[in-house]
């Protein structure tokens, strides 16, 4: 169960990680390296992945949802 909110965390900071690397190559623009479509097709993937995990958890019982968010 912790193995398994390790790896969304994982992925989270993944995904952000990608975000910088996005900006950083959008205001870089450099021909050698590669193109910010790349980094944002990356996170797009990530984030798909990520409420893949979350809904599985869900639905497998490994994440349970807070009964009272406020």
């Amino acid at each position: 169960m912790i193995a398994y909110k390790i790896i969304l965390i994982i992925l989270l900071v993944a995904m952000v990680y990608n975000l910088f690397r996005a900006g950083y190559a959008m205001n870089k623009n450099d021909a050698s390296k590669p193109k910010m479509s790349v980094y944002i097709g990356r996170r797009v993937l990530l984030a798909i992945l990520i409420v893949l995990m979350l809904i599985i958890g869900m639905a497998t019982g490994i994440i349970t949802p807070n009964p009272k968010p406020y």
